[in-house]
């Protein structure tokens, strides 16, 4: 028996009859002919439910690297998702379908969203946090865009070490409307070009956007990009990653005027790809500048504590030439995951996940480096990833140890053929790390014989 029950023919004619047509062709009238659907689509017959999840368990099993040892990243990786935080998801107290609009009817949803942004901004060492963007990339797209708004400026500088997939989305939101993005070039190690950004940064220059680490894994140091932003009355847009937060200093200790990131590493699964968190910290004279929303707590008439909408700069609520943004929903349900990992790790455990992926990066790192023919493509202290670049291609060599169940890495062909980026966290254990070890070597000693 089917979930879900369609109308029947019946329903078919009465609904059509009520609206004056005589079939359903009569409602496509308004798109051209050469755009509908010529003949019947090309579908299977009509299977039960338990028919329907075998033939879905038969497509999935097909996916390549299915239950491979994950040490891809690249911004998306495979952390420890405690059960507990999926139990707190499933609690109606906290989850909604949409905006909490009517306050009195979702405390539950308010206190979890304004207790995930005061973590956010302790986290980032900001004054600030918004309710949550749709993703790093896209947070990343809308700082900028805040940054012009803040010092009415059209032009963003974007390290070259921002992770390219972020750099595309920010070139799709600036498209239009007279904006200008300019790619700031890294050095041999790695690093930003100070002396390149400090050439391309003009009067017109709003912000620059930078990662920490970077897409490389590299960290690098954000006090001097900052003084060389504020030098011009610019701004500096950071790209963190939180997890490394637990470790590293705050890029708002080091001047950074915003702050973005991905939140998929605080208790969310890989899933293929989303649907993720991003976030968004900043200084409190430039709120009504952000995207998104923002919840606040205040009292009720008697006295007791009560959440509600502080800020709504989308266009439904206010002028549309007023708006700052057009976000549409902000994840409530992924940044309640976001919420419940940090307070399940607090600051100690958030630190000791920190140093696992630290220690055990470097682990694998000093392991592959030992490989002949490898070699390091950076040398400047990394977090979780690190760059090697192999003796044989490595897209090639990522698809052979699909086969033996390892999930190398992310080839960066464009950089160069054997560049591997190599991500480690938590979960991995040495076992698991020698084995791709062993696995790499053997690829090698056979592709050079």
């Amino acid at each position: 028996m089917s979930r879900y029950v369609p109308n029947g023919e019946d329903q078919h004619r009465k609904m059509l009859k009520t609206i004056g047509a005589d079939g359903f062709e009569d409602l496509l009238q308004p798109i051209p002919e050469k755009y509908r659907l010529q003949e019947p689509l090309d579908l299977p017959p009509p299977v039960s439910e338990m028919e329907l999840l075998e033939e879905y368990r038969r497509l999935a099993g097909r996916n390549t690297g299915h239950g491979a040892v994950c040490f891809a990243g690249g911004g998306a990786y495979d952390h420890l998702v405690p059960a507990v935080v999926d139990h707190v998801l499933l609690r109606s107290e906290f989850y909604t379908a949409y905006t909490p609009y009517q306050a009195e009817a979702s405390q539950g949803t308010l206190q979890s969203i304004f207790e995930y942004q005061t973590m956010v901004a302790r986290l980032t060492g900001m004054e600030v946090a918004n309710a949550s963007m749709y993703d790093g990339a896209s947070a990343a797209a809308e700082a900028a865009l805040m940054a012009m708004r803040i010092t009415r400026r059209n032009r963003v500088l974007v390290a070259g070490s921002l992770n390219p997939a972020w750099l595309e989305v920010m070139r799709t939101y600036l498209a239009r409307g007279g904006f200008e993005l300019n790619e700031v070039p890294f050095d041999e190690d790695g690093r930003l070009d100070l002396k390149a950004a400090a050439k391309m940064r003009g009067d017109d220059t709003a912000a620059m956007v930078v990662q920490y680490p970077n897409y490389f894994g590299t960290v690098e140091g954000i006090q001097p990009m900052a003084d060389l932003m504020h030098e011009g009355k610019a701004l500096l847009v950071v790209a963190a990653d939180p997890v490394s937060m637990g470790m590293l200093r705050p890029p708002g200790d080091m001047g950074a005027d915003v702050v973005v990131g991905e939140g998929q590493s605080l208790g969310l699964p890989l899933s293929y790809g989303g649907p993720y968190c991003g976030f968004m910290a900043g200084l409190r004279k430039h709120i009504r500048k952000m995207p998104g929303r923002i919840v606040g707590r205040t009292e009720d008439r008697a006295g007791g504590t009560g959440y509600v909408m502080t800020l709504q700069t989308r266009e439904q609520h206010i002028r549309r030439e007023k708006a700052t943004s057009n976000i549409c929903t902000n994840q409530a349900l992924a940044a309640l995951a976001n919420a419940a990992y940090l307070a399940l790790a607090g600051e100690t455990g958030l630190r000791r996940v920190a140093e696992l992926c630290f220690h055990k990066s470097h682990y694998l790192f000093d392991r592959m480096v030992e490989l002949p023919g490898v070699e390091p493509v950076f040398d400047l202290p990394f977090f979780g990833e690190f760059l090697v670049r192999l003796p044989v291609p490595a897209e090639e060599l990522r698809n052979a140890l699909l086969d033996q169940g390892y999930l190398a890495g992310v080839p960066l062909v464009e950089m160069d053929e054997g560049a591997l980026l190599v991500a480690v966290t938590e979960k991995r254990t040495k076992e698991e790390m020698d084995g791709l070890v062993d696995a790499v070597r053997g690829y090698i000693e056979e592709a050079v014989e």
